[in-house]
């Protein structure tokens, strides 16, 4: 079973399981970093719970998710035109405040993550701020029909050190492919660098599950 599969055959439990669930200490240290009204993409927002609580904080929120029925679950709850898109389809350039992928980006292959994050990088304005979280440990893996990628320490500030190249350059492919999908090939790609400004572990909030881990990281942007 894929990803896809899963969530098309239990998008309404995995809504049940996750959209009450109270998230506002993985909100502040995020929100903190956020002026009032930011612009945020919520990449993989899953049952709509974070693009609802951060609207009702005032900021302008856009959100996605592969899933065409948590799309549907995420539109419901949120009252927000949520669009149905897949990471690889990320193509803004320099557009976002603040980035928010909880629990989203786990779902991604070690192969595919450098490539991913890079397009996410660049969606994020200079002095951005970004917030992801993995399953703590390391390598990939399947449980109850769906792949993970998991995550530590050492693994993610190897993925930011990989994005960060030794002069700050896009790499050359993603340079080209990111002005392509920008609809310009002479649109300028400046050159960036991505700090972890905090890395820590939480367990798992849901009911039953506490004794899940998970990585946490708020990353900053830069220019140089």
């Amino acid at each position: 079973m894929s990803n896809e599969d899963y969530y098309r055959q239990n998008a309404q439990q995995f809504f049940t399981d996750t959209a009450s669930v109270d998230m506002s200490a993985l909100y502040l240290p995020f929100i903190d970093c956020l002026t009032p009204g930011a612009r945020i993409l919520d990449a993989g927002c899953g049952s709509g719970r974070d693009v609802k609580a951060f609207s009702e904080m005032g900021f302008a929120v856009e959100a996605f998710d592969a899933s065409a029925e948590l799309v549907a679950l995420a539109r419901q709850l949120s009252g927000k035109p949520v669009a149905q898109m897949r990471f690889q389809d990320v193509d803004a350039v320099e557009t976002y405040d603040g980035i928010w992928c909880c629990a989203s980006l786990l779902h991604v292959s070690e192969a595919e993550l450098p490539d991913i994050m890079t397009k996410l990088a660049l969606a994020l304005k200079p002095g951005g701020v970004w917030y992801l979280s993995f399953k703590h440990g390391r390598g990939e893996r399947e449980k109850d029909g769906r792949r993970f990628t998991d995550m530590d320490e050492g693994g993610l500030q190897k993925l930011i050190e990989g994005i960060n190249t030794l002069d700050g350059d896009i790499p050359a492919k993603n340079t080209r492919g990111i002005k392509r999908e920008a609809g310009s090939e002479s649109a300028k790609v400046k050159r960036f660098a991505l700090e972890t400004a905090k890395i820590w572990q939480t367990a798992d909030v849901r009911a039953g599950r506490s004794n899940e881990v998970w990585l946490n990281a708020i990353i900053k942007k830069s220019l140089i």
